[in-house]
């Protein structure tokens, strides 16, 4: 699917902006079936015609919708507690944004959308493959014991943060936000103390897509 406007006419980055990030909150909140061209219209502040003009289907609005999902990067540091802990504040952030809540939903919706299910998979593969890295270099590093699980470390990690949303109210959650670094901070001590004092973790076995 191409996006894209007719030749001569120049592209609004802000009515761009606008309508991306209206796309995503207005997925997040009514999911594929309440998705759709008006009701991003609306929440941005745009023209209906404008946006047909760029994204000519809801489906490729919200495949490029989704690339803002994939704009934040894991940069390594070469400290692994500096890796971790950057990694789990930006998925705590992520997850309580409204770019969180559409992940979310595209974790259990995207088969029904199969227009978007592409790109969606192409994404996610490339944040596994980079958080993977991360783990897989700090064990070369030797800062983490040849036995590390990768899979196990990174799951521990993902899942506490989903759920650490998730399990809190939304009217409690800006706790959350207020209280982030000092979570992520315990989170991290806590799995990298629990790897250290047992290297008997189960090592990952079969080929590791992270080596490629």
């Amino acid at each position: 699917m191409k996006s894209g406007v007719p030749s001569g006419r120049r592209r609004d980055p802000d009515v761009d902006r606008r309508v991306l990030a209206a796309a995503l909150e207005t997925y997040g909140k009514r999911g594929w079936g309440g998705f759709s061209v008006e009701a991003v219209a609306k929440q941005a502040g745009a023209g209906k015609a404008s946006i047909y003009l760029r994204w000519p289907t809801k489906e490729d609005l919200l495949v490029d919708a989704l690339h803002q999902l994939g704009s934040s990067k894991y940069v390594e540091t070469g400290d692994v507690r500096s890796d971790l802990l950057s990694l789990a504040t930006q998925l705590l952030q992520q997850y309580l944004s409204d770019e969180g809540h559409a992940a979310m939903r595209l974790a259990v919706e995207t088969e029904q959308i199969p227009a978007v299910a592409e790109a969606w998979s192409k994404l996610r593969e490339s944040q596994i493959l980079a958080a993977r890295r991360l783990v897989r270099n700090a064990i070369d590093r030797g800062q983490l014991p040849e036995s590390t699980s990768v899979t196990l470390l990174l799951d521990l990690l993902c899942g506490a943060t989903t759920m650490h949303v998730q399990a809190t109210p939304p009217r409690m959650r800006h706790h959350i936000l207020a209280e982030i670094d000092d979570y992520a901070r315990r989170l991290v001590d806590f799995l990298l103390t629990a790897v250290r004092a047992d290297e008997g973790l189960v090592a990952d076995h079969g080929p590791d897509p992270s080596a490629a």
